[in-house]
């Protein structure tokens, strides 16, 4: 079989917004180093209305910010303040301990806009959970673009189709933006033995297989598995090298051990945790 798994997005609410979360899944923690993946929108927000996810904070891992339409600013403890907009890249490793905020900028606030993108987190590999945290943007023009038989492909981060990303990674990943029109084919080759279709809008047909919007189909290693797009779709591949030891995930935090993620738990109850220059407020500690 062609496909192991398909996994639905479950609806979560992130601050009087919803998402549609994909990882980690029952059965299912990672997709090589991907160990959460949220599916934002596409959702229409009137005048006067934004996504504010107040400051927060990671470790032992690196967030992927990703837009197909809208904006965020995004501000950390580094210093870090700009926006992001479709095709930009935001890679925020996390590493020793890192807080950031993703909020509507103003004049898209003021004026009313759409957002639809996908936030995904890429867990730091055996030796570098403790880096030192780092913000990288990358904006659309960096990144590898070609078209295959009549696809266009974006390589976001890692090697894919013979092209690799600007985007420093850790690990061998794969992710990859493909904009699939109605009927095209696309083979996805067997270069990393993890490896995963998500439909963010449209439909595919997988091996007689049918995967809808908000699905995400696990794919079986070691096959070329051929994506056939049974309407206009926008699909990210994405997947790499498995992990040989496992990651742990609680909230915000994610480690190979549960005694980092209580240290963490501690820091950001305690107020260790570097302050978000120009935010006030912050995601308190959830109860367990």
């Amino acid at each position: 079989m062609t496909i192991e798994q398909i996994i639905g997005g479950r609806a979560r609410d992130i601050g009087g917004f919803s998402v549609r979360r994909v990882l980690p899944a029952p059965g299912r923690r990672m997709v090589g180093p991907f160990i959460f993946f949220d599916h934002i929108g596409p959702e229409t927000l009137a005048p006067g209305r934004g996504v504010d996810v107040r400051p927060h904070p990671h470790i032992a891992l690196a967030t992927v910010t990703y837009l197909y339409s809208g904006s965020f600013f995004h501000r950390d403890s580094l210093g870090s303040a700009l926006e992001i907009h479709p095709g930009d890249v935001n890679w925020m490793t996390a590493g020793r301990g890192i807080a950031h905020s993703e909020r509507t900028p103003a004049a898209a606030r003021a004026q009313g806009s759409q957002i639809h993108g996908v936030q995904s987190w890429v867990a730091l590999p055996d030796g570098h959970e403790e880096v030192a945290p780092a913000f990288a943007h990358h904006d659309a023009a960096s990144l590898p673009h070609l078209v295959v038989d009549g696809c266009d492909l974006r390589v976001i981060a890692g090697e894919a189709f013979g092209r690799r990303s600007p985007v420093e990674v850790l690990w061998p990943t794969l992710y990859v933006d493909a904009s699939m029109p109605a009927g095209a084919a696309l083979e996805l080759p067997a270069d990393h033995t993890e490896r995963a279709v998500y439909v963010a809008a449209g439909e595919l047909e997988i091996d007689g297989q049918t995967l809808g919007e908000a699905q995400l189909a696990l794919l079986t290693r070691g096959l070329t598995v051929r994506l056939r797009a049974l309407h206009h779709s926008r699909v990210m591949l994405l997947g790499g090298e498995p992990f040989p030891t496992p990651r742990y995930i609680w909230w915000n935090f994610v480690a190979s051990s549960r005694e980092r993620i209580e240290q963490a738990k501690r820091d950001w109850a305690g107020g260790r945790f570097v302050p978000v220059p120009g935010e006030s407020e912050f995601i308190p500690l959830p109860d367990d």
